[in-house]
């Protein structure tokens, strides 16, 4: 892909919890309308505890003109819960899904009918048909939770056979994980596009806690430069969008088939990425 090719983005907000919360997203998403995205996505959270939140943010999107994809997670759900939704999101004329296994909640039972992705994507699959573009998670340095690099490639597959249309990454900040990651999928013969997730760098102390619970390695250059900037946010704030400009620059020029943002329902640093890649 030329560096002058348009390159599809897209973004996920997370369901806000208040009514500032909401507003203020609404204004973040404006912004980023600037930038055409292919989609936006919403986040879901543990054991679909955020299911009202994450559709009212779904049908605002929809109501503003953009393609939205709910996130929908499985864990603790059973079929006739995943088929009431289903229904719901078809007739909010939903078109595209983040199909995962979730989280459990704290303090909640493991009785679920959907032990893996794999199961949801094929339920979704068996009851709507072709209806939905199914996203499934990728990950370039491996689950956290995978028995090994293998085990976490067979299970990727899994998703893939069972019908995912496309993957989207947990964000990384390390290049040749990312191809080689892709280059193995190649060789077990799926060729979805798997697009990289991108996580701007605003936060030193965000970074680290969000990379600590998810396995998100952060390269020891990184850590050590924004440990070295104390508290100066400025400071961070450029080299962050130095590092992760240059990271999509990187991704583009590989040939990557988009990116997509985790915002953090902020416009500021995803704008100032995009400015700088020239989109």
């Amino acid at each position: 892909m030329s560096q002058s090719s348009p390159l599809p983005v897209s973004f996920e907000f997370f369901p806000p919890k208040t009514p500032e919360g909401v507003q203020k997203l609404r204004v973040v998403r404006q912004a980023l309308y600037a930038q055409k995205p292919e989609f936006c996505s919403v986040t879901y959270g543990a054991g679909g505890s955020t299911q009202e939140g994450t559709f009212a943010a779904v049908r605002e999107i929809l109501a503003e003109g953009v393609a939205a994809a709910s996130h929908f997670s499985c864990i603790g759900a059973t079929r006739a819960s995943v088929r009431e939704q289903l229904g719901q999101l078809k007739a909010m004329k939903v078109r595209r899904l983040v199909a995962l296994r979730g989280d459990l909640p704290s303090g909640y039972g493991t009785g679920s009918e959907f032990h893996h992705a794999s199961d949801l994507v094929a339920f979704i699959r068996a009851e709507t048909g072709d209806h939905f573009h199914i996203e499934v998670a990728a990950y370039p340095e491996v689950h956290p939770q995978a028995r090994s690099p293998q085990a976490d490639l067979q299970a990727f597959a899994a998703k893939v056979k069972a019908g995912a249309d496309s993957a989207i990454t947990q964000y990384f900040y390390s290049v040749p994980a990312y191809l080689r990651f892709v280059d193995e999928t190649r060789k077990l013969g799926l060729d979805v596009p798997v697009v990289p997730g991108i996580m701007p760098i605003t936060s030193s102390t965000q970074l680290m806690r969000f990379s600590d619970a998810c396995g998100a390695e952060i390269p020891r250059w990184i850590r050590l430069r924004l440990q070295s900037f104390g508290d100066d946010s400025a400071a961070i704030r450029a080299f962050g969008l130095d590092v992760v400009t240059e990271l999509c620059a990187l991704l583009r020029g590989a040939g990557a088939p988009g990116l997509h943002f985790y915002t953090m329902n902020q416009s500021t640093a995803t704008l100032a990425i995009c400015h700088g890649l020239g989109l």
